[in-house]
């Protein structure tokens, strides 16, 4: 289920808002020029599937998209859980680069056709932890600083949409502020509830 959990940038423990609902979500990243959109998810997507099949289960979905803001490159981004210590070590090192708050200068749009990840974006002297799950799409408007969490066990598969070949270069911001914040593992973590006596 999609989250947003709105914080201070200074307080990270503080939490403004918490959100399930799909309107409200939609509604406060709109007003910062993000959106937030769903298309139906078309079956599972296993770590042996092949990305030119999961890019065909949308293939109107992508190029209605790509005709309207004129991108140029589609590609699929897309981590497994793997008890192999070589990807691990892969999806860790992909984990941390992502975890630093940087920007980019173009929007960065991404299906997400399987699994979850969470943006953090920092606007203004909020930050909105917004976790995405299958269905959503997001588009963040180029130059917001941001940073992404795929979780300590990765497990996601997302179409991204490129206007040119080195759109994902990232302008690292060097702010260490996303240190502060809650993983993506702390967000979506069950309630601890009181022992009971």
């Amino acid at each position: 289920m999609t989250l947003l959990q709105l914080m201070p940038d200074d307080a990270p423990g503080t939490v403004l808002l918490r959100t399930t609902d799909a309107a409200t979500i939609a509604g406060e990243l709109a007003g910062h020029g993000v959106e937030l959109n769903h298309w139906p998810v078309r079956g599972p997507v296993a770590p042996e599937d092949d990305s030119d099949e999961l890019l065909d289960r949308y293939r109107a979905e992508v190029g209605e998209l790509c005709d309207r803001h004129g991108f140029r490159v589609v590609d699929v981004a897309r981590l497994h859980p793997s008890d192999d210590p070589e990807s691990a070590a892969r999806a860790a090192k992909a984990r941390t680069t992502f975890l630093e708050e940087h920007r980019h200068a173009e929007n960065e749009v991404r299906f997400f056709a399987h699994g979850r990840g969470c943006f953090y974006l920092h606007l203004g002297d909020r930050v909105f932890a917004t976790v995405c799950e299958a269905g959503d799409l997001l588009s963040v408007p180029a130059g917001t600083r941001h940073w992404f969490d795929m979780g300590t066990r990765p497990d996601f598969a997302a179409i991204r949409f490129f206007e040119e070949e080195d759109g994902w270069v990232g302008d690292f911001t060097a702010d260490p502020l996303a240190r502060s914040f809650p993983s993506l593992d702390e967000l979506v973590a069950p309630a601890q509830r009181p022992a009971a006596r």
